[in-house]
C-alpha cells in the first residue's frame, strides 16, 4: 500500500493547531498568562512551554514536511524550510532563556533535571544541523558531491533530533505537572492535569504524523541532485 504525503500534512496542521490552542489555553486560562517581567515569577516560566511547543516542536515539524506540504519550486521551498527551522531554533532558545530566567529570580537551581539535560542537548544539536543545513545546501553551498554524501546523513540526524526533541517535550509536561500535583496541590484527576495530558498526547501525535510525512510518498516526481523532501 503506497501512503500518500499531502493527507497526512492536513493532519500535521490540524495536529498543530490542536497542540497551539491546548499549550495556550494552560498557560493562559489556568496558569494566569504570559509575562517576561512580572512579580509573579510563574509567568515567566510560562512561556518556556508556549515557546517550546509553538516555537520549537511545532515549527520544527512544520519545517520538516514543508517539501511535501507546500507546491512551490524547490529553491523556494529550501528557502521556507531553513527559515521555519531558524525561527524554530530561536523561539527555542527563548523558551530555554524564559525558564533560566523564573529559576534565577526565584532562587530555583539550574540544569537538575533530565528534562533540563536534555533539553540544552537537543537545542546544541539542532543548532549544529542548522548550521551545517545552511552551509552545505544553502550558503555557500558544498559541492555536489558533497551534497548527495550529506544528505541521508542530515536527513538521518535532523529525524534522530526532532524525536529526542518530542520526546523532551513530553518528559517536560510529566515533570511540570508532578511538580504541580506534589508541591502546589493541582488535583490529579482535575481539569488541568487532564489538559495537560492531552496537550501531551497530541504532541505525540504531531511529531509521529510528521515522521509519517517525512516517509510517505509525494506526489509530484522528486527533482533532482540535492533535493531532500524533508528535514
Amino acid at each position: 500500500m503506497v501512503v500518500k504525503a499531502t493527507p497526512l500534512t492536513f493532519v500535521v496542521h490540524a495536529l498543530a493547531i490542536a497542540c497551539a490552542v491546548l499549550v495556550l489555553v494552560w498557560n493562559i486560562y489556568f496558569r494566569g498568562g504570559l509575562a517576561w517581567e512580572a512579580t509573579d515569577k510563574n509567568l515567566i516560566f510560562n512561556l518556556h512551554p508556549v515557546m517550546m511547543l509553538i516555537g520549537f516542536i511545532i515549527l520544527g515539524g512544520e519545517a520538516i514536511v514543508s517539501y511535501k506540504a507546500l507546491p512551490f519550486k524547490h529553491e523556494v521551498k529550501k528557502v521556507i524550510h531553513l527559515t521555519l527551522h531558524a525561527m524554530a531554533l530561536a523561539l527555542g532558545i527563548f523558551g530555554i532563556c524564559a525558564a533560566f530566567k523564573n529559576h534565577n529570580e526565584s532562587g530555583i537551581l539550574n540544569l537538575y533535571s533530565l528534562h533540563s539535560w536534555l533539553g540544552i542537548g537537543v537545542i546544541s544539536l539542532y543548532g549544529v544541523q542548522w548550521i551545517y543545513g545552511f552551509i552545505t545546501f544553502f550558503y555557500p553551498g558544498g559541492s555536489s558531491s558533497l551534497r548527495r554524501e550529506s544528505l541521508p546523513w542530515h536527513v538521518l540526524f535532523g529525524i534522530f533530533v526532532y524525536v529526542l526533541a518530542v520526546g523532551n517535550a513530553t518528559l517536560g509536561f510529566l515533570e511540570k505537572l508532578t511538580f504541580l500535583e506534589t508541591l502546589a496541590g493541582l488535583e490529579k484527576f482535575g481539569t488541568e492535569a487532564y489538559l495537560v495530558n492531552f496537550t501531551a498526547i497530541a504532541t505525540v501525535l504531531f511529531g509521529a504524523f510528521v515522521l509519517l510525512t517525512v516517509y510517505a510518498q509525494k506526489e509530484q516526481p522528486q527533482e533532482a541532485e540535492d533535493h531532500y523532501t524533508a528535514i
